[in-house]
């Protein structure tokens, strides 16, 4: 009988080690998976748009667009652009129906100021990106990241949802106004879903 419980006894130790350790782990489990969530709790969208030729160009490219914690980062690829300087900006509308992106409206202003520089202290356009430069092989790519705007936030005065990327024949001179004298629309793409 004193064997007996004795054997009781130590199952009874191991048992409870055994919990205890069980325990532990699943504390650990569970205090990763919080981690996993705070660390996911940054916003992330993505969104990528495909450029179509307009204006009788053979203008195409991708642009992407991405949103980290408010801030957007846009990155373009573009191909058989004419060697030089191209002006890039965001139109009104999300429309490329028409054969010279005309259909897109004029550069996206939803704050009323002056056409310019992005990021100049006289004013600018939301839609006023600037110039990039094509190699020649007719390459260009482009990159920016701002606070300015936003992907699907409803925010009149920074949502890029509905509005084109328009590439331009020339350069933006970053001062004609309303929109830089850049030239023919070359290539469009309205940024839906």
């Amino acid at each position: 009988m004193r064997y007996f419980k004795l054997v009781v006894f130590v199952l009874s130790i191991m048992v409870a080690t055994s919990c205890k350790e069980n325990k532990k782990e699943t504390e650990e489990i569970i205090e990763t998976e919080v981690e996993e969530v705070v660390e996911g709790t940054k916003i992330e969208k993505t969104i990528s748009v495909t450029m179509s030729p307009k204006s009788d160009s053979n203008v195409t490219g991708t642009v992407v667009f991405t949103e980290i914690d408010g801030m957007v980062t846009m990155e373009g690829t573009f191909s058989g652009l004419t060697e030089g300087v191209h002006a890039i900006h965001l139109h009104e509308k999300a429309d490329c129906s028409s054969p010279d992106g005309t259909s897109s409206g004029g550069h996206w202003n939803p704050t009323a100021q002056p056409h310019g520089a992005w990021g100049a202290t006289t004013g600018f356009h939301k839609g006023d990106i600037g110039n990039m430069t094509a190699d020649a092989e007719g390459n260009a790519t482009i990159s920016l990241t701002t606070d300015e705007w936003c992907i699907g936030c409803g925010d009149d005065t920074k949502d890029i949802m509905g509005k084109a990327v328009i590439v331009h024949q020339g350069e933006d001179d970053l001062t004609s106004q309303p929109s830089g004298a850049a030239g023919a629309r070359v290539s469009c793409a309205g940024i839906i879903e």
